[in-house]
C-alpha cells in the first residue's frame, strides 16, 4: 500500500445520490461512492449493471437525473476544460485512437488541445509517455491499424497520461487480450499507481483484474452499489457477490491474489 494511500484524507472524488434512468428503467438507485487518492477501485457487476454508465457518470461525460459529482470538493460540470483535462485521464474501451494519427500524434492531441507548448516539446513528452506505457520508441510513428490489441491499449494509455492527471479512469483496459497481454495491463496499471500515485478507477469484468490490481472494489447489483475489500465482499450475503467471488473462475484469480499480496 503506498504511502498516499495510508493517510486517510477527503475523497478526491464522491458521488452522491446517483440516480441513471433510461426510460422506464432505473440503472442506478441513489449510488454514493467515494474514491480514496492514490488507490486502485475496481466497478463491477453483471451485464447491463450500468458499470460504463456510472464511469462516464463519474468523468463527466454523463448527466445523472439526479445526484451530484465532487472532485476535490468541486462539482464536476463545474469545472473547465482545460481543468478537468489536467485532473482525469481517460482510457476507453477500444481504445478511441484516431485510426488517420500515429501513436505519436494521438498522445500529443490533449496537448495541442489545452497547452500553449511548442511542438517540438510536444513530441518530447509524447515520446516519454509512449515509453513509459512501454511501447518501443518505433511505435510513435505507427498507425492504430498497425498495432495489436495490447499495443491500442499501451498508446490509449500514453495518451491518456499526456497531461500528467491525478486520475486515471479505465474502461475495460483488458478486454479482448490474451492472458499473457491482459497481465502485462495489469502489471503496467500496478506500476502507474505505485510509482507516480496516480489514483485509478477501472470498470471491468475481468475477475483477474479486480482481485490482483485493484485496492477495493465497487459491486453494481439491482441498482445499489457495496463497496469494500476482496475479503469483506467474500464475506456478503448477497447472492450475486457470492457467486462472483467464490465461482470456480475465481479461485484462481483469487490464487494470483495471494500470491502478489504475500497471503499465504
Amino acid at each position: 500500500m503506498s504511502a498516499t494511500r495510508s493517510k486517510r484524507t477527503e475523497p478526491i472524488l464522491s458521488a452522491r445520490g446517483i440516480v441513471n434512468r433510461f426510460g422506464k428503467q432505473q440503472v442506478h438507485d441513489r449510488v454514493d461512492l467515494d474514491v480514496e487518492a492514490g488507490e486502485v477501485l475496481g466497478i463491477a457487476g453483471g451485464s447491463g449493471s450500468g458499470k460504463s454508465v456510472l464511469l462516464k457518470t463519474l468523468i463527466g461525460l454523463h448527466q445523472p437525473d439526479s445526484g451530484k459529482v465532487l472532485i476535490d470538493g468541486k462539482p464536476i460540470d463545474s469545472i473547465g476544460a482545460q481543468e478537468k483535462a489536467a485532473l482525469i485521464g481517460v482510457l476507453f474501451q477500444q481504445g478511441a485512437l484516431f485510426s488517420s494519427l500515429s501513436v505519436s500524434q494521438n498522445v500529443m492531441l490533449p496537448m495541442r488541445e489545452y497547452t500553449d507548448l511548442p511542438v517540438s516539446e510536444q513530441e518530447q513528452i509524447a515520446a516519454v509517455k509512449i515509453e513509459l506505457t512501454g511501447l518501443s520508441a518505433d511505435s510513435a510513428v505507427k498507425f492504430p491499424a498497425q498495432l495489436s490489441g495490447g499495443m491500442v491499449k499501451r498508446a490509449a494509455l500514453a495518451r491518456a497520461l499526456a497531461l500528467d492527471p491525478r486520475m486515471l479512469f479505465l474502461d475495460e483496459p483488458t478486454s479482448d487480450l490474451d492472458p499473457l497481454t491482459a497481465s502485462a495491463i495489469d502489471e503496467l496499471i500496478l506500476q502507474l499507481n505505485r510509482g507516480l500515485g496516480i489514483t485509478v478507477v477501472i470498470v471491468t469484468h475481468d475477475l483477474t483484474t479486480l482481485l490482483t490490481v485493484c485496492d477495493r472494489i465497487a459491486v453494481l447489483v439491482d441498482g445499489k452499489i457495496t463497496v469494500g475489500t476482496v475479503e469483506k465482499l467474500a464475506r456478503s450475503h448477497d447472492p450475486w457477490i457470492r457467486d462472483f467471488l467464490h465461482g470456480p473462475r475465481a479461485q484462481g484469480a483469487m490464487k494470483a491474489r495471494r500470491f502478489n499480496h504475500g497471503i499465504r
